[in-house]
């Protein structure tokens, strides 16, 4: 049972650092500046629905998506190990948002135009389920049978609903915080990104490595 809690707070960790609702509060309300409450709330909750949506395909999928492509589990880790780590490393730097999961400032302001069309782009993707997060969420879920994709889908929908109330509340949050406090919290996520995608990368290079011993035991 202790395992089962700590893997699951681990799998929740893992998204809450590479999801950052703290560090996409602000994101939103940028995005969301012109709109009143009633329009924000609309858009949040789309983007956090349609994000799930992506997260649990991708989760789901996952094995067949390896075996489609002939990719090895050991494989994926290490280069969602990497992808994941470089996240990380780049909100470390004191970058807010990696241009690995988030996009540039002028994809952004293509999509102010169209109030509704932001909760897709960029908002649920790259933004949410950036590829960071899809690797993550295939990593956890390829990982084991049923209870690990119920785990990784519990933890990315839990995350969900914090997202959407830091969003709907974030202007009281952002003053609350204050921009100092935001880049703080950024980089302690950064950190703990950074070390997730160290493991991944260890635990593929390991995988990688039996198999390489089993291939040449054959």
């Amino acid at each position: 049972m202790d395992s089962f809690i700590n893997h699951a707070f681990t799998v929740f960790m893992g998204f809450f650092a590479i999801m950052n609702p703290i560090a996409n509060t602000p994101v939103f309300l940028g995005l969301t500046a012109e709109d009143d409450p009633n329009v924000r709330r609309k858009i949040a909750a789309k983007a956090l629905f349609l994000s799930l949506v992506i997260i649990i395909i991708f989760s789901a999928a996952g094995k067949l998506i390896f075996d489609l492509f002939g990719i090895t589990l050991s494989s994926f880790r290490i280069m969602g190990g990497i992808l994941v780590a470089l996240v990380g490393y780049h909100m470390l730097q004191g970058g807010e948002h990696s241009p690995i999961q988030h996009p540039s400032q002028e994809d952004k302001q293509k999509c102010l135009d169209d109030k509704l069309e932001i909760a897709i782009t960029p908002l649920a993707m790259p933004i949410l389920a950036g590829p960071g997060t899809i690797a993550t969420a295939m990593n956890f879920a390829s990982a084991g049978g049923v209870s690990e994709f119920i785990v990784t889908v519990g933890a990315f929908f839990v995350l969900c609903v914090i997202s959407y109330v830091f969003f709907v509340s974030g202007e009281r949050f952002v003053n609350y915080i204050g921009h100092n406090g935001i880049k703080v919290v950024t980089r302690l996520m950064g950190l703990i990104l950074a070390v997730i995608g160290v493991q991944m990368l260890i635990l593929g290079v390991g995988g990688a490595v039996n198999e390489f011993h089993k291939i040449g035991g054959g």
